[in-house]
């Protein structure tokens, strides 16, 4: 299997970018995957947020599973967790009130001085994590740029968003992950640029992630079950027709239908982290 590297030297200097704005702002709204909360988790940015209060939102929970599991052990461990779409009726209202709650204290102060500067915060997290979704369904307008792959966002922007100015940042990655599974977690949902990925290992090992832990999903939309990954990508081949001259199996594009179909949901709600996983990146208790 090859190793997923995704840290370079544009990423380090958004880091330091930042690090710099972090002075700026008053809180911190660190966005995650749903589906890879911890994959998807910078250690980094808590240890750059400093005394600030940050309030982890869980996005694209309508694609996730486990989330009140997920939340309630970061709750435990003392951290402010939430999760919502970033697309759903509600989601402005309900992250709304989560922003004015961590920073209720520095609301109070501004009150007691008798000052109308608007809460600052800033919005981070790993590319394609749902950042700039977040903040159009607070401003309630299109004013932050979405994509659905990773790199949309190239610069800093300050939004107005109601009562709040919230500031929103390229995508910045962990600059290193020993654990190689939780890198690969990475790549199935987007966050890694697929153009440097071998998609052929990346495919086969979601499938394989997959039918230990969600088989019904693969099931439901293929038809496949007990097989090794590979036989079971041959048979997605199969049912979707994807072959080329002479019968053989169009792998590239089965790959990419079942890369596709996991980002859209189309397998079901899938959650591949654990609370097992939260721990390990100092994000559960």
């Amino acid at each position: 299997m090859k190793t997923i590297q995704w840290y370079p030297g544009h990423m380090a200097k958004a880091m330091r970018i930042m690090e710099e704005n972090l002075n700026l702002c008053d809180a911190v709204v660190c966005v995650l995957d749903a589906r890879a909360p911890a994959s998807s988790f910078n250690p980094r940015l808590k240890t750059m947020a400093g005394e600030k209060p940050v309030l982890y939102v869980l996005n694209k929970a309508d694609l996730a599973g486990r989330t009140e599991e997920l939340c309630a052990s970061m709750e435990r461990a003392g951290n402010r967790a939430l999760a919502l779409s970033a697309n759903g009726r509600n989601a402005a209202r309900v992250l709304s009130a989560a922003m004015e709650e961590i920073a209720g204290e520095k609301a109070a102060r501004l009150k007691e001085k008798g000052s109308g500067k608007p809460l600052r915060f800033l919005i981070a997290g790993a590319p394609n994590t749902g950042k700039s979704a977040l903040i159009n369904a607070l401003s309630g307008a299109k004013k932050a740029q979405v994509g659905d792959k990773a790199g949309v966002t190239r610069a800093k922007q300050w939004v107005k968003c109601g009562s709040f100015d919230v500031m929103d940042n390229p995508g910045v990655m962990p600059p290193a992950l020993s654990d190689q599974t939780l890198a690969r977690r990475l790549a199935y949902i987007g966050c890694v640029n697929d153009e440097i990925l071998a998609l052929d290992e990346i495919a086969l090992c979601l499938i394989g992630e997959l039918s230990e832990k969600y088989p019904a999903g693969l099931f439901e939309r293929y038809g496949i079950e007990g097989e090794t990954p590979l036989e079971m990508l041959e048979a997605v081949c199969r049912k979707r027709g994807f072959l080329l001259r002479g019968g053989e199996y169009d792998f590239e594009r089965g790959e990419k239908a079942v890369l596709d179909d996991f980002r859209k949901g189309k397998l079901g709600r899938i959650c591949l982290d654990g609370a097992d996983d939260l721990r390990a990146v100092g994000l559960g208790g």
